[in-house]
């Protein structure tokens, strides 16, 4: 090769490798989101599996891409994490999508259909049968996407102050119940209450709860209810399993650079499997220890189990006839 043809050549080469450095720079941009939890950090399992996620993005990304966790009430309560992410307040959060029923009924499909599906069911639907793809036509009416990202599995089904023999039991009674389930319960009678985890124990030691329902044994301890209230009932009919989302403002994620995506999809997997696997290793030492603490385990009894049965299925079929995305969510 001739001199002058060679410095050409080389000169080619070398303006091409200047272009693409910075090209591959911008592919790989420093990236910091706060993460707006619905859990306080008492809740090892679910702020936990939210610390994790995080955690995992830093890995990945080699920490260009770092997701800050704030736990509820940091910057805003615990169910109001959709309406920040939606808004713009925070780029993620991290929640249950049932709090959110009173927008739209059809939320409860994200996290748990009352005398639905157990968590490899829920995981199936999502990934493989158009669960995911469903729900995130819902989020997109309200400017956001998302990713399951935990899984308490089968839950309890609370703690109560007296004892429960019939569905004339539950008339009068004030319950926290997470979410939809408590439109069922309360064509029984029992008036539900929405609170977040830490507004929970309070509420049941001065009276304005008689009974409440959180997660399972694990979380139970953590929060204290075998303190006030001894009577420890399953199974959670209404939450087969309790599924949390990583909801991701849309205008956020659409600018995000697809290897970025690609690593909030992986850690939002990582996250669910690392949540669901922790609760299954520690649920049944707590629950060992809850009844050592004087709590009293009992089962629904089958009437009572059969009235919500019954009262569930009339509240579908109504919802089915009124909603077109529950209707939509229900027949797949």
């Amino acid at each position: 090769m001739k001199r002058r043809e060679f410095l050409q050549a080389a000169g080619v080469g070398l303006a091409a490798s200047a272009v693409a450095a910075p090209a591959i720079a911008q592919s790989t941009p420093e990236v910091k989101w706060r993460l707006a939890a619905s859990w306080p950090k008492s809740l090892d399992t679910l702020f936990g599996g939210c610390e994790y996620f995080s955690k995992r993005i830093a890995e990945i990304t080699d920490n260009k891409f770092q997701v800050q966790v704030f736990a509820a009430g940091e910057i805003v309560p615990g169910l109001q994490v959709l309406d920040a992410v939606q808004n713009g307040t925070v780029e993620m959060g991290n929640t249950a999508m049932y709090y959110y029923f009173g927008k739209n009924p059809a939320f409860t499909f994200g996290t748990a259909l009352p005398f639905g599906l157990n968590a490899r069911q829920m995981i199936s639907w999502i990934r493989h049968a158009g669960g995911e793809d469903l729900l995130n036509g819902l989020l997109k009416d309200f400017n956001c996407i998302g990713f399951a990202a935990a899984n308490t599995g089968a839950q309890m089904g609370g703690w109560f102050r007296k004892e429960i023999n019939s569905p004339d039991d539950l008339k009068g009674l004030k319950m926290r119940i997470g979410g939809f389930a408590g439109t069922i319960v309360a064509k029984l009678g029992l008036v539900p209450q929405q609170l977040a985890a830490g507004d929970i124990y309070p509420a049941l030691e001065k009276g304005t709860l008689d009974a409440c329902e959180w997660v399972g044994p694990h979380d139970d301890e953590k929060l204290g209810f075998v303190k006030v209230a001894k009577y420890y009932y399953y199974p959670g009919w209404w939450e087969g399993c309790g599924q949390a989302h990583n909801l991701i403002n849309l205008a956020k994620w659409n600018e995000l650079p697809k290897a970025y995506q690609s690593a909030i999809i992986t850690a939002s997997n990582d996250a669910w499997v690392w949540t669901l696997s922790k609760y299954d290793a520690l649920n049944p030492v707590a629950l060992r220890r809850l009844i050592s603490a004087g709590a009293q385990l009992r089962a629904f009894p089958q009437p009572v189990m059969e009235a919500c049965y019954k009262a569930a299925n009339e509240t579908y079929d109504g919802l089915s006839k009124s909603n077109p995305h529950f209707k939509k969510l229900y027949e797949s």
